[in-house]
Order: structure tokens, then sequence, then C-alpha cells
């Protein structure tokens, strides 16, 4: 410690306050002493002013302290824990983050670099003549979050839910966290943990997953005052896990024999099936089938080949299959310039072909005419017409004879009723009437 005899008179005070102040029991009187000192000296005109500092942590802060009418007094600086850090502009604490960087009569500067939380705190100046004033300059240190976190807290699973947590562990003030998707911001729980000095903020979401939504692009976005609009951001892609689903895709055209074929077994599935399995129904693959993958490779392909091949694919959410049928056929005869006519030239019938060949195309003719089968059917047609003619001419024919005789036989009825009228005798002559 300094010996004071070697300080002027003026800091002899300063000498005996700082030994006072320095001691923790009687800290809070003293501040309360300071602070009606303060008020005191701002009545009568202070002699010393000190300018509160705000800085981004890991910055450089300048601590100023500016004097009124000096004539050459003691000024010293103090840290918040009442360290003396320059005496008279000469360093008294060893710690080259300060800096002496000016010394007028009119104003005393120092500056503090790599700030951090810990050197927070009000920071004395304080000038010793024949009254000793003092002013605090309150240094505040700001910490912007870092780009946050994302913790998965539940698995994805299609038909399930997922947690999501996005955390900044370590901020002052708080800082505001939000997730978004497609633009729109999802609600969550915030959470907030105090940490010393600076705070760590969390924002959790339980959202419902399906196999679609594998690959959806969430963000969480941090911001804060320091941040001056900007925002830190964490993207995020849903990984959401399923069965796999298989699909052959079969070749295109006829397949004859001493042809090649490659089947493509399309796999999709989260995680995606790394063992995919080629079978064939009821009996092994052929000799020369080729497995790569998820290919299935034939070649000189025969009538052996035929069968229902399987592709088969597994994950730990379940299995899947599909099966593609193969026909080989035989090999196609063909008769340059001219489709075979099985009725003409050669003495083979259809049928005997076929047997013969299978996979032939086979084309005939046949012996009647189309213009006869036409003519036939025209008169069919004409003759059935014709005997409906005549049926209903017939029809309405004897329909009116029958209601001319109802007549006739209505007039002779009035001629037997007359007669009885009149009494004629039966000499007269015998009438039979039929009524």
């Amino acid at each position: 410690m300094t010996d004071p005899s070697s300080f002027p008179k003026k800091s002899r005070h300063y000498w005996l306050f700082h030994e006072l102040d320095v001691r923790p029991s009687r800290w809070k009187r003293e501040v309360s002493a300071l602070t009606l000192l303060a008020l005191f000296l701002s009545a009568r005109g202070q002699a010393v002013q000190a300018e509160n500092v705000t800085v981004l942590e890991g910055g450089t802060a300048q601590i100023s302290c500016r004097l009124q009418n000096y004539d050459g007094s003691i000024v010293v600086i103090q840290n918040p824990r009442r360290q003396t850090l320059f005496f008279n502009g000469t360093r008294a604490l060893k710690d080259d983050r300060f800096q002496m960087v000016l010394f007028t009569p009119r104003l005393v500067r120092i500056t503090l670099t790599n700030v951090s939380v810990s050197d927070e705190g009000g920071y004395f100046c304080q000038l010793y003549t024949d009254d000793t004033h003092h002013q605090v300059a309150t240094l505040s240190v700001v910490v912007p979050p870092e780009v946050p976190t994302v913790e998965v807290k539940t698995e994805a699973v299609e038909g399930g839910e997922v947690e999501l947590t996005c955390m900044s562990p370590r901020s002052k003030p708080p800082a505001t966290l939000r997730w978004v998707r497609d633009r729109r911001e999802i609600a969550g729980v915030i959470s907030q943990q105090e940490n010393g000095k600076t705070v760590s903020v969390s924002n959790t979401i339980r959202i419902p997953v399906e196999r679609k939504d594998n690959g959806a692009a969430l963000s969480c976005e941090a911001s804060h005052p320091a941040l001056v609009g900007q925002k830190r951001v964490r993207h995020y892609s849903l990984d959401v896990h399923f069965a796999p689903t298989v699909k052959i895709i079969p070749p295109q055209g006829i397949l004859r024999e001493g042809d090649s074929l490659s089947l493509t077994c399309s796999v999709t599935g989260n995680p995606l099936p790394r063992d995919i399995q080629w079978s064939r129904v009821n009996d092994t693959l052929p000799e020369r089938a080729e497995k790569t993958g998820n290919i299935l490779q034939m070649s000189r392909l025969s009538q052996s080949h035929n069968g229902t091949y399987l592709c088969q694919a597994h994950n730990n959410y379940g299995r899947a299959a599909d099966h593609y049928t193969l026909l080989v056929y035989g090999k196609k005869t063909n008769v340059p310039g001219r489709s075979i006519n099985f009725s003409s030239s050669l003495k083979w019938t259809p049928n005997e072909m076929l047997l013969d060949n299978p996979g032939a195309v086979v084309e005939t003719h046949s012996a009647v005419p189309y213009a006869v089968i036409g003519g036939i059917l025209a008169l069919l047609v004409f003759t059935v017409i014709c005997v409906l003619i005549v049926t209903i001419w017939c029809s309405v024919r004897q329909k009116g004879s029958y209601l001319t005789h109802e007549a006739s036989g209505l007039d002779e009825h009035g001629e037997v009723q007359e007669a009885f009228l009149n009494g004629n005798d039966a000499s007269q002559g015998k009438k039979e009437y039929l009524l």
C-alpha cells in the first residue's frame, strides 16, 4: 500500500477517505454519505462531473470525468470495487485493459477494452481539494444473443408429435425468441432462467407431423435491442420418420426371347432402407440375374425367366414390397414385304403356327366376301319389315268386317220385334231369327 506521507497535503484527505471506503462493514453508510455529498455539490455547482456509459460485451468503454475550476488538485478514478485505477494520471491497478487516454484541466478520460459483464457498475471520479468532490459514472454492459440452438425433445414419427426447443443461453437484457413456419408464428411456451447477470431464454413448441412434413422448413428467431432491428436466426428442417414405400418401374413393350430386362425398385422411407432384397415367388432368381442396389438386370431372356419378381425393403418403422410378373414371348417370325397368309401359300393352320411359335403375330383372311354377308343381312331386314306390314294390314281389315256384321244383326232384331207387336199369324210364314 502507498505511504500517505508521500502525498501532498490535499491528498491526505483522499488517503483517509480511501481507508474508510475499503472497509466492507461501512460500505452502505459511505455510499449514502457520498450520495448526499453529490446532491450538496449539485446545489453549489459541481467541481467534477461523470457520464454514464453503455457498451456491448467485448467492446470498448470510454469513462470520462469532466472537471470544473480545476486548480491542480488530485484526481482519482476507482472501479466498482473501489479499487484505484488511476491516481493523477498514474496507473495504480495492474490491469492493462484500462488505459489513460486523456488528462487535461477540463477532462479526464480512460478506456476499458474487452468489456465483460463483470466490469459493470459505478466508476468513481474523485477530486480532492479542501472539500472532496466525486461523481459516479455507471457502466452498463449489454449482451446480445448468439444464434439460437434447436434441441429435439421427442423424435418426429409419422402420425405423432414432435417437441422442439429453441434456446438462447445467454443475453442481457433477455432476448425474445419465436418460432416461424411459412412466415407464420407458432405459439410456444417461453421460459427464462437467470445465470448471474445474464439470462437464458427458451421457447418450446409441440406440433403434429405427417409424412408430407418431412423436410419442412422452420426457423427460430432471436431479437434483441442490441441487434438494432436485426435478428439472429436458426433454421431447422423437420426430420419425420416413416415406413418405406416400394414401387417397381416396369419396362415398356413386350419382352421376347433374347431381350434384356432391367427392373428398377423405387424406394422411399425415412430413414431410407439400405438393404433392398430381390426374389422370385416360389423359385430362385435366374443364374444370369444381377442385383445392383435397387436394380435387377437379366440378359438373354428365355421362357425359363417367367415368373413373379418381388422387391422388398424395410426400416425401423415398417416394411413394404412390390411385385412384377414377367412373361417372355417367343421370337417373332416375319416374312419380308407382307404379313403371313396361312389360307393361301402355307399349309399350316393358325393353331398349328401358334403351337409352334407362341409369340408369333397371326393374320388370317376369311373366304366369304364381306359384300355377300352384307347383302344377306339387308335382305333379311327387308323381309321382316314386309311381314310386319302385311300382318298389321290383315289385322285392321278383320276388325272392320266384324263391326259390319254386328250392325246387320241389329236390323234383323228390329224386324222380329215389329212382327211380334203386330200379332202376325204363324200361317203368314215362319222366320227364324238368330239374335
